[in-house]
């Protein structure tokens, strides 16, 4: 079974168009944070690997908004490890607000890259050893 990590997020009134819903290109930096959030509970700190050469970017992003949220929310954004290749990461995230309805499932597929290049490389070893535990 795939674990789950799950980050709560808020929704501030800069999140949300003037009817106070929020706008949907904010649903893809809630679900960065889950991601990041979740790099950072497995002691990955992405800002290590950026000063060595290494980044994650998202190469793919499929979006399905069910419902909307509104401000003042409180979201959880639940993020699981789908597929873990050589050089990429895929992740199935789900947002719920406080009443546990669905409101959003995001398709992420990241790959992780030479900045200097920016070209695929192979996701460093101690990092996929990480994720492989993880998952």
């Amino acid at each position: 079974m795939l674990q789950v990590f799950e980050w709560p997020v808020r929704v501030y009134y800069e999140d949300t168009d003037a009817g106070g819903i929020v706008y949907y290109a904010n649903y893809l930096k809630f679900c960065e944070r889950g991601r990041t959030e979740w790099l950072r509970s497995l002691g990955i700190e992405q800002d290590g690997w950026l000063h060595s050469g290494t980044a994650f970017v998202v190469r793919h992003v499929e979006l399905d908004l069910r419902a909307p949220a509104r401000f003042n929310d409180l979201l959880n954004i639940c993020t699981k490890v789908t597929q873990v290749k050589r050089a990429t990461v895929a992740f199935e995230q789900q947002i719920f607000n406080q009443h546990q309805q669905l409101l959003c499932t995001a398709y992420v597929k990241a790959a992780c890259v030479s900045i200097q290049q920016m070209k695929p490389v192979a996701i460093p070893a101690p990092i996929a050893e990480v994720i492989q535990r993880a998952t």
